[in-house]
């Protein structure tokens, strides 16, 4: 199948914040998540993308700890109601910002999962999308989402994900073949991670001649303790805007439409793709 090759008609301003928030406190990294969105507003930015589970931390003693407290809840719609993202709402509204944060989600059949919220640019809060690949222990504390989302900005097509998604060329295809032009990427990447935190993003932006906008968490204490780098990569994978290994930041870059229509002529990989990857395989001995 050829996926969809329309092309936005304007550039987009997009932020990727580096944080920290404390373990357990939703309201008060709410407040946190309202300062880094306005931040990113007053920088041009018309989206803004913070990191995995950032309104609970990824903490997870904490998330064991306290289910409820850490979680947020979500009704058979997806809306989120809770009088705690209250500061986040109204900092999306004031700033034009539509924002996306990671939170634990309880939905209304019992199930908990890992999700980024989609906070709109009229305070709406919804649940976007819920992580597919759950990652290690990740799996004792919640449930796999079974969809992949598109988020409509403008007329911007934007693939979600989250973290370990980004680690399966298979999750950013299944975004380009929806049409994406590029592909959100909330995450948590531990210390020690930094060569595949730099790999895997970049190479999802060239596998799929797409922009990639990816967060991180930064700060904590081991093993809890997370790298920042947050990026965002161009449609050949080149880094717009890279943060540090260490510190708050809140970066931004300008999605460019005509980058994304060279690159596509240029690097026509999705047009190209072989419907069945040239059918039965063939072994041989060497």
């Amino acid at each position: 199948m050829t996926p969809p090759h329309t092309v936005p008609t304007a550039p987009l301003t997009v932020a990727t914040v580096q944080a920290t928030p404390t373990p357990g406190d939703v309201a008060g990294n709410a407040v946190t998540a309202a300062d880094l969105v306005r931040r990113a507003g007053d920088q041009g930015a018309r989206v803004a993308v913070l990191p995995e589970l950032f309104l609970c931390a990824y903490h997870p003693p904490s998330l064991a700890a306290d289910p409820v407290g850490t979680d947020v809840a979500a009704d058979p719609a997806g809306a989120v109601a809770d009088p705690r993202l209250d500061p986040l709402r109204a900092a999306a509204r004031e700033a034009g910002v539509t924002a996306l944060v990671g939170a634990a989600a309880r939905h209304p059949d019992g199930r908990r999962t890992i999700a980024a919220l989609v906070i709109d640019r009229a305070g709406e809060v919804r649940v976007g999308y819920d992580k597919q690949q759950l990652w290690g222990d990740e799996r004792d504390l919640f449930s796999a989402g079974d969809r992949g989302a598109t988020l409509l900005v403008d007329d911007w097509r934007l693939g979600l994900g989250i973290c370990y998604d980004g680690c399966f060329p298979e999750h950013g295809r299944a975004a380009a073949l929806d049409g994406a032009h590029g592909y959100l990427c909330p995450s948590g990447y531990l210390a020690g991670s930094e060569h595949r935190r730099d790999l895997y993003y970049a190479a999802r932006a060239l596998d799929n001649t797409m922009f990639v906008v990816f967060a991180n968490a930064v700060g904590g204490v081991d093993p809890w303790r997370f790298n920042g780098g947050a990026a965002i990569y161009d449609p050949q994978g080149r880094a717009l805007a890279r943060g540090a290994d260490d510190g708050t930041e809140v970066l931004v870059a300008t999605l460019d439409p005509a980058v994304l229509a060279a690159t596509r002529v240029a690097h026509s990989m999705l047009a190209d793709r072989l419907p069945n990857q040239g059918g039965t395989r063939v072994s041989m001995s060497g």
